[in-house]
């Protein structure tokens, strides 16, 4: 049976709302249009939201993800929020570094890391 909704889990902390992507491989049109709608209602449920994008269980992304990355880095900053994206393996890091998108996002090697700079910035 087919997935209906990507397998995501969010967590609520002191400084941030986590979203934790536990599919292995964001490469089709219907998943990452999923993420969005979940992500971007996550986002829109209030006022001003930080949100950490943990991409631990992630092997593989298409360019449709980093493109969905730029729109919710956008709705987030233009409610005055925080993004940070953490556990990026190394091929999808790469991808972040060959498009130049490593200066337009704030990229962590864990979690922790992430959560600290933003409990610092609050």
């Amino acid at each position: 049976m087919p997935q209906i909704r990507p397998n995501i889990g969010v967590e609520y902390t002191e400084h941030a709302a986590i979203v934790v992507i536990n599919k292995e491989k964001l490469l089709e049109g219907g998943d990452i249009r999923l993420l969005e709608e979940s992500i971007m209602n996550l986002i829109d449920q209030g006022g001003r939201i930080n949100l950490i994008l943990d991409f631990r269980n992630v092997k593989f992304l298409s360019s449709a993800v980093l493109g969905l990355l730029i729109r919710i880095r956008k709705r987030i900053y233009d409610k005055q929020g925080q993004l940070r994206l953490c556990n990026i393996n190394p091929r999808n890091y790469e991808v972040f570094e060959i498009t130049g998108l490593i200066s337009i996002f704030d990229i962590y090697t864990d979690l922790e890391s992430a959560k600290a700079d933003l409990s610092l910035t609050n």
